[in-house]
């Protein structure tokens, strides 16, 4: 009997002649546990994939949301990110399951994503040349054991190249936004060739203000790249 990842309960799994025939990837988790994680769906921001239900009606200006717009009338960040995805919003029980996860070293729950992560992928980033995971600086990696971008980015059928390295600083969840823009750029580009009109898609965990992105896009655009995207697995 296989047990749920989440809440480490049996499930029954699927016994039908089209689950047998065709031998589809098993479910992970239970049916429970995935009813509790929020996809997103609805109209949402066309940079930042906010879904616009979650925010109040004066913080949405027509197809984008203030802090968007915001940030693309910036000369330092206008077109740095053209556009992020994010698969589920940051409820209570993806807040717990990311925690569990990053903090608590149980890395086999992101099992949990690889179906709809690779889905998202797919659908929206057809034509990306290089998927890059967002680092951890040294001190973080060996803390945690492992970089959860890293994690995410392997579901993917894609070329990934580790392009960035990450200076170590103080956590992002502790800034607050003006401290995570206005600051020294943590990033480096680790590789000697330039990225000549290369479309990238940038891979991370969760998309809260956008900085940690816009940051290291920037740093990719410096060495020539064409357009960055990002794909995330939750939004903020």
């Amino acid at each position: 009997m296989q047990k749920c990842l989440r809440c480490e309960q049996d499930m029954v799994l699927p016994t039908t002649w089209f689950h047998v025939v065709t031998c589809p990837p098993l479910p992970v988790c239970c049916s429970d546990c995935e009813r509790q994680l929020e996809r997103i769906v609805g109209e949402t921001c066309l940079v930042c994939h906010r879904p616009f239900s979650r925010a109040e009606q004066h913080y949405r200006k027509g197809d984008m949301c203030y802090d968007c717009v915001r940030w693309e009338g910036d000369a330092e960040w206008k077109d740095a990110l053209r556009m992020n995805h994010s698969v589920y919003t940051y409820n209570d029980t993806m807040k717990d399951v990311l925690a569990t996860a990053k903090f608590r070293g149980d890395i086999a729950l992101f099992a949990m994503f690889e179906s709809p992560f690779q889905q998202a992928y797919t659908t929206h980033f057809p034509h990306i040349d290089l998927v890059v995971p967002i680092p951890l600086s040294n001190e973080r990696l060996y803390e945690r054991g492992f970089n959860q971008a890293t994690v995410l980015a392997a579901f993917l059928p894609a070329r990934i190249e580790e392009l960035l390295t990450r200076t170590h600083t103080e956590k992002q969840s502790k800034k607050s936004r003006a401290e995570r823009i206005h600051v020294e750029n943590v990033f480096r580009y680790n590789k000697s060739n330039r990225l000549t009109g290369q479309s990238i898609l940038l891979i991370d965990d969760i998309y809260t203000t956008g900085s940690t992105l816009r940051h290291a896009a920037n740093i990719l655009r410096e060495q020539g790249a064409g357009e960055i995207f990002s794909l995330t697995l939750v939004r903020g």
